[in-house]
């Protein structure tokens, strides 16, 4: 049995741990320190650290203060790891608390935060979903069941100074160029709500003022929300300080691939247990500025899709230049108008489109103007045939709207 290094009490606030942190900065104080070739648990809060409940309103999605997410259990310091080398990171097994075996969906209110779709869906809204082994179900959309991919959204090594002063620089003039936009460009360092894990004195004053809030991926990992990096899956880490500082959390039960809503998975509270391994000045012999990810050979066997298709025209009819953003949302817009002539409300399949194992691609991005970008949703997870006929579609699911809450101003 593999020791569990890093444990949660789900009963106690984020700010009585010391093992987790919600920002990224070199200063954080590693929790526990492990040898190349160690297997051992670490235990996550969800994303929130708390503060969405498994009720039937969404007024804590819509409350939510993205300030203080996400809480990550860590870091984690591997003898010998040192800059420039790849940290090596087997994912054995990931899982759901015994005692919380059930996740949440959440659209974020336009004012914070927002979505992919946030023009469209601009409330908060919320689905919650109840585990059975490895399926998954909701309450609030009925007539479907899939089997959960389990992954952590968020998994990535502590950046240098050096790298850390880069992110902020570049993120702040993007800021800049709008500074009054709603939803924000990006989220600058806000010490208030800093979580700086062990670390006490001068050293937390800096990592509070300094600390990259954890919203973006990166260069280092960090939330990356790849739903296929599940158990049996290896990711290799660039290293910029000593020891890697491993750090982890925002496990996800299920996922569609671009995470749209925003709080897009099915966020869920869990373990996640895992392998560490050096190469040695790994990143100069590969090449390697981001993290490469092996996925796992276990995935649902759905072989059954509907694939729909968006290109670089937007809703208003306008042509944009090889845009694939712009692609993706009409792809997940004809979806979403789809879904609605079988029973749907156009915010039960926005989630949903958020929480299946649904695949995104870029089929094409050379052909001026338009992108062509895919979504593709497998037929199998519905407890009804929503392959078009000549007869036409059939209502099959008869339910209220999810949970809504109205923006407080």
């Amino acid at each position: 049995m593999a020791e569990t290094l890093i444990k949660i009490d789900l009963s106690k606030s984020p700010q009585e741990h010391d093992n987790i942190h919600n920002r990224w900065h070199p200063d954080v104080p590693m929790v526990a320190t492990v040898k190349p070739g160690s297997d051992f648990i670490v235990e996550c809060m969800d994303w929130t650290g708390g503060q969405i409940g498994n009720n039937d309103s969404a007024e804590d999605v819509r409350d939510v203060d993205l300030s203080k997410v996400h809480y990550l259990s860590g870091p984690i310091a591997v003898e010998g790891a040192e800059p420039g080398d790849l940290l090596v990171v087997d994912i054995l097994d990931i899982g759901a608390f015994a005692d919380q075996m059930w996740g949440f969906n959440g659209v974020f209110a336009k004012e914070n935060g927002g979505g992919f779709l946030t023009e469209h869906y601009p409330e908060a809204r919320k689905t919650i979903w109840d585990f059975n082994g490895i399926y998954t179900k909701s309450r609030h959309i009925p007539g479907v069941e899939f089997i959960g991919l389990m992954h952590p959204g968020l998994i990535g090594c502590l950046p240098s100074q050096e790298l850390l002063d880069e992110w902020n620089t570049r993120e702040q003039a993007l800021i800049d160029t709008d500074p009054n936009r709603v939803p924000g460009l990006a989220n600058p360092p806000y010490a208030p709500t800093a979580h700086v894990g062990r670390a006490t004195g001068d050293a937390a004053t800096k990592v509070a003022s300094e600390g990259a809030r954890t919203v973006p991926p990166r260069e280092h990992g960090g939330n990356c929300d790849i739903k296929d990096l599940t158990k049996g899956s290896r990711v290799f880490f660039p290293v910029y300080v000593k020891g890697g500082g491993l750090s982890m959390g925002d496990l996800h039960f299920s996922q569609g691939d671009g995470e749209i809503t925003f709080c897009g998975a099915i966020e869920m509270a869990g373990w996640i247990h895992i392998r560490v391994n050096i190469i040695k000045d790994g990143c100069k012999k590969y090449g390697v500025k981001n993290p490469i990810f092996q996925p796992s050979d276990m995935a649902p066997s759905y072989k059954k899709h509907l694939i729909f298709e968006g290109i670089s025209v937007d809703e208003s009819g306008k042509q944009h230049y090889l845009d694939a953003h712009v692609a993706y949302r009409q792809a997940c817009l004809n979806a979403i108008e789809y879904l609605k002539k079988f029973g749907y409300s156009g915010a039960q399949a926005y989630s949903l489109l958020g929480t299946a194992p649904v695949q995104g691609h870029i089929s094409g991005i050379v052909d001026v103007p338009n992108v062509c970008a895919t979504i593709w949703i497998p037929t199998e997870i519905f407890d009804f045939d929503i392959m078009p006929s000549a007869d036409g579609p059939t209502i099959a699911v008869d339910s209220p709207e999810v949970p809504t809450a109205l923006w407080k101003g």
